[in-house]
C-alpha cells in the first residue's frame, strides 16, 4: 500500500507539472512569440501568412475569443481604454491610410513597455514601439477585450 501511495503521489506531481506547461504554452505572449516573423499576407489568418486583423484574431482565438475580421470592426469590441492605461492584451488601433483622419486601418496587440505586436505589411509579425516615428502620429484608440480572469490566465501568468 505504501508503494502504491508513493506511485500515486508521483503521478499527481507529474500531471501537475504537465498541465502547468500546457497552460504556459498557451499564454498570449508565448503565442505571439511563436508566430513572430510570419510573413504578411493580405487577408491571411493562419501561420502561412497574416494581415493585421487576421493576426489579432488568431491570437485571441487561442484564448477563446471570437473577434470580427476587419480591424475597424474589432475597434468596436470590448471597452475603450486610454493610451496611458494600456495593459498587455489590449488592442491598439491606427490610421495608416495616409489621410490620418481617425479611420481604423491597422490593429495590433499591446504587449507592455510601450510596445505592440502586429502584422506589418513590410516585415510580417513584429513588435514595434507605439512611440515610433511612424506609429505615434497614426495612433487612434485602444480597446480592452480580455476579462480580468482571462488577463490573469493568459497574460499575467506568462510574465
Amino acid at each position: 500500500m505504501k508503494k502504491f501511495s508513493l506511485m500515486l503521489t508521483a503521478l499527481i506531481v507529474l500531471l501537475t507539472f504537465s498541465v502547468g506547461s500546457a497552460s504556459a504554452n498557451s499564454s498570449m505572449l508565448t503565442s505571439i512569440d511563436d508566430v513572430k516573423g510570419t510573413k504578411y499576407k493580405y487577408g491571411g489568418n493562419t501561420t502561412s501568412g497574416f494581415d493585421c486583423s487576421g493576426f489579432v484574431r488568431y491570437i485571441f482565438d487561442k484564448m477563446g475569443y471570437e473577434l470580427p475580421r476587419r480591424s475597424a470592426d474589432q475597434a468596436l469590441e470590448g471597452s475603450k481604454v486610454a493610451k496611458a492605461d494600456l495593459v498587455a492584451g489590449d488592442l491598439v488601433f491606427f490610421d495608416t491610410s495616409g489621410s490620418n483622419n481617425g479611420g481604423i486601418t491597422h490593429v495590433g496587440i499591446y504587449v507592455g513597455d510601450g510596445k505592440f505586436a502586429h502584422a506589418s505589411s513590410s516585415k510580417g509579425v513584429v513588435i514595434d514601439s507605439l512611440d515610433s516615428s511612424y506609429y505615434k502620429p497614426r495612433y487612434v484608440t485602444a480597446r480592452h477585450i480580455l476579462s480580468d480572469a482571462d488577463y490573469d490566465t493568459y497574460v499575467k501568468a506568462s510574465k
